[in-house]
């Protein structure tokens, strides 16, 4: 009886020790399995936030150069000089048009010879009045070719103030560096200082969306059903795409509504 005994206690360490071995593997495996989960995900982590660093600090610093304008300018000792303030540099000409950077013939009178020792004011002087050059000014706010704006239609018809799109910049006393887009050519003050499109101020960007969201908001003689930002068409058109027949579409999509649409302020 003792022997069947033995017998029996043999075959179920074997059958145990096998059922162990067997486990064994599997147990490796996922310690395995589980062993490099951690290191994948830390390095995912790192991975997102090295591309938001690369994306939103060192490419717009590697994508715009820096310029210094010609000469410099006091914006806020020639207002408190001039008679007319900002009018007396830049004013509208008897055909409407809007005189922006100033040309020589406005300067000249007042600079005709040297005042006082600014080394840019000799240089002015020296450089540009007595040879009849005009200063290659840097345009912050100039526009693509294909874009028109109407100054008068701002600032005359709808009775806005410089400020809402330059800022203080009547109060500057100097110029601040001119930053060039180096794929477009264009002036960092277009897109704006964040390259997410971000902006606390009104005078932060000049895109269209801005224009858009401006005539939306307060454009009295605009019929405001149906106005939408490029964005917000944008957004139309992919839910359209998805689910077709579930946007709303129709008249006045532009941000004119039906006042010629997109031609009158792209050519």
């Amino acid at each position: 009886m003792s022997t069947l005994d033995d017998h029996t206690k043999e075959i179920s360490e074997d059958t145990s020790g096998g059922a162990a071995s067997a486990k064994s593997p599997d147990a490796k495996m996922e310690k395995q399995d589980n062993g490099p989960g951690g290191p994948i995900i830390l390095f995912f982590i790192l991975g997102v936030f090295a591309s938001l660093i690369m994306g939103w600090i060192i490419f717009p610093k590697l994508l715009y150069s820096q310029k210094k304008q010609p000469i410099d300018f006091n914006h806020a000792f020639h207002v408190a000089e001039v008679e007319n303030g900002c009018e007396s540099c830049h004013f509208f000409r008897k055909d409407g048009t809007f005189s922006g950077a100033p040309k020589l013939e406005q300067c000249i009178d007042c600079h005709e010879e040297i005042q006082g020792v600014d080394p840019d004011e000799i240089k002015f002087v020296e450089e540009y009045v007595s040879k009849e050059r005009e200063v290659p000014w840097l345009i912050y706010s100039k526009q693509p070719d294909c874009v028109f704006f109407s100054h008068v239609a701002h600032i005359k018809g709808a009775d806005m103030d410089c400020v809402t799109c330059h800022g203080h910049i009547g109060e500057s006393e100097s110029l601040k560096i001119y930053e060039e887009n180096r794929i477009t050519g264009y002036s960092r003050d277009i897109w704006g200082k964040s390259i997410g499109g971000f902006k606390k101020n009104t005078w932060d960007r000049m895109k269209m969306d801005d224009c858009a969201d401006c005539h939306q908001k307060y454009s009295a003689n605009i019929e405001k059903t149906g106005v939408k930002t490029p964005t917000k068409r944008l957004v139309d058109h992919m839910i359209e795409v998805v689910s077709p027949g579930s946007s709303i579409s129709g008249k006045g999509d532009s941000v004119q509504t039906e006042r010629d649409a997109c031609f009158v302020c792209h050519k």
